[in-house]
């Protein structure tokens, strides 16, 4: 029996003893399959799996999805990060809907041709839901064949990514290919980890080359570490009678379409308040402070680490006067915004983390008090 025989069956007979439970499984719809494989793009399956369970009794069909307002799903959403996932799912929908009669593509070109969907996740469906021998790709399956195989070659690079899904394609079992697919995903989930690998159960062990050569820490090998840009914000967190203010980013970025505060991007963050509070007074305020107004709280630094970002956020909060004119609330800084109570900020509208992280402190020292 060669190598790739060996590898093939033992990972069906282990999958056939340890596979995952979980609700998207066995599941023939390519609508739930497709909905699961967005949700887990960069995302734990335990921290994924509450949202699909949302999203499925929300919008039990596609033609639910396609007929929800953006804001809503992004809302549904948040907490998962990375947005542009859910715009995307949103866009598909609407798409398969108005152009494709509310029918799922059956083919995998068909499917790798939908908004928001690569290789890897054109596979997966086509593979789960309509049986089609096409192998997946991912950072599990990536680790899974660079061990046992021995492969150097970087996994980041053109060569590497033709090298590996040519090999999987290659193992993947052609009558079964939706099991053969989540059995690889699934031993390098739970058996075959990024750390601690359990190689001393493992069935494939007499033929691993990274077990037998001591390389499991090594492999798989990447090329490339992506360099992160620190950013910087100050959000202007308004007090008006219950009332602040907010505006929908319009950046093309990872935030778009999400709600923030007004914001001044600086080169720098300092721990002084009252540096804080200079520079939130001279951009937002260059002739003073309305009559009434103060600066009554700096929050601590919030920091979030993105894929190519690392971005730390002040919260300066500003009570104004509840005889301040209206008129102040109509010009710079709160143009293009718009009012809302502070109670509805995390039951109406998506923010980014860093903001929903702030509403919760806040809700949380609120309760305390």
């Amino acid at each position: 029996m060669d190598n790739h025989q060996f590898f093939s069956q033992q990972l069906m007979a282990w999958f056939a003893k340890n596979h995952r439970p979980l609700p998207w499984k066995g599941e023939k719809d390519p609508y739930k399959i497709w909905l699961s494989e967005i949700i887990l793009q960069q995302t734990r399956v335990e921290q994924g799996l509450p949202y699909y369970q949302r999203f499925v009794s929300r919008y039990p069909t596609i033609q639910h999805l396609a007929d929800a307002p953006e804001d809503e799903v992004l809302k549904l959403w948040e907490g998962l990060g990375y947005y542009s996932r859910a715009k995307n799912l949103h866009a598909t929908a609407r798409s398969i809907s108005n152009e494709l009669n509310g029918i799922f593509p059956g083919t995998y070109n068909g499917i790798r041709s939908l908004k928001g969907v690569g290789d890897y996740t054109a596979a997966a469906i086509a593979s789960f839901a309509f049986d089609l021998p096409h192998a997946v790709i991912d950072g599990n399956v990536y680790r899974v064949l660079s061990r046992f195989f021995g492969i150097a070659t970087p996994t980041d690079t053109s060569a590497g990514k033709k090298e590996f899904a040519t090999l999987a394609q290659q193992l993947i079992n052609p009558a079964r290919p939706g099991d053969y697919n989540q059995a690889i995903m699934d031993f390098g989930a739970t058996h075959c980890t990024p750390r601690q690998a359990k190689c001393k159960s493992c069935p494939m062990q007499e033929k691993c080359v990274a077990c037998q050569s001591g390389q499991v820490a090594t492999l798989p090998v990447k090329s490339k570490t992506p360099e992160r840009k620190e950013r910087f914000f100050i959000y202007l967190v308004a007090d008006f009678q219950g009332t602040t203010w907010v505006k929908k980013r319009s950046e093309k970025d990872i935030w778009h379409n999400l709600y923030e505060f007004p914001l001044l991007e600086t080169d720098r963050l300092t721990v002084e308040h009252q540096r804080t509070e200079q520079l939130v007074a001279e951009h937002f305020f260059p002739e003073g402070l309305p009559e009434g107004a103060c600066i009554s709280a700096v929050s601590k630094p919030y920091r979030q680490t993105l894929t190519h970002r690392v971005v730390t956020a002040l919260f300066c909060e500003i009570t104004f006067a509840d005889d301040t004119p209206a008129g102040v609330f109509e010009r710079a800084p709160f143009e293009h915004c718009m009012p809302l109570l502070k109670t509805a900020m995390r039951k109406n509208i998506a923010v980014p983390r860093l903001i929903d992280w702030y509403l919760q402190e806040k809700v949380l020292t609120l309760r305390l008090i």
